[in-house]
């Protein structure tokens, strides 16, 4: 197999809508995608983008994705890489592109000069969870997510 990574330009919007809406149907959860292409093409690709991406090819052919973004540890002094979303089509998995867009992006937080990267990952999604810790993952057992969205983000304006 021919592994080729990528950067995401704005032509990719539609393949990264796509991957969106994959990963969504795969975590169960599509009913809450919002995003449409001119939102992602507006955050990716404008003038002050809210993430990036980077797109996985095989043997040519759309393959994966990850989207990501500088956050920053107080604690550390320094920025840190968050991985939004990694995502495998279920026909190239167990094939190292998970883990290539996952090296690739470990390699670019180290450029940068980050202290860390971090993600999330759904609790009952096992094989995820078993292939994060073989690559040296760590789960932190005592933090939980907290968020603030919809309505409920809208009763602060």
């Amino acid at each position: 197999m021919r592994l080729e990574l990528r950067s995401a330009t704005d032509k990719d919007v539609p393949l990264i809508l796509d991957f969106i809406r994959a990963l969504a149907r795969y975590a169960k959860m599509l009913d809450e995608v919002r995003a449409t292409e001119a939102q992602l093409r507006a955050t990716l690709f404008g003038p002050k983008p809210a993430a990036e991406c980077v797109l996985a090819f095989a043997d040519g052919g759309p393959a994966g994705f990850a989207v990501f973004f500088t956050n920053y540890s107080t604690f550390l002094a320094q920025p840190g890489l968050y991985l939004e979303d990694l995502f495998v089509q279920e026909e190239f998995r167990g094939r190292g592109i998970g883990k290539a867009l996952l090296v690739h992006l470990a390699q670019l937080a180290n450029a940068r000069g980050c202290g860390r990267m971090e993600w999330t990952v759904l609790d009952w999604n096992e094989s995820a969870i078993e292939f994060y810790h073989r690559l040296g993952a760590q789960r932190i057992p005592d933090q939980r997510i907290c968020r603030l969205s919809g309505a409920a983000l809208a009763h602060y304006r």
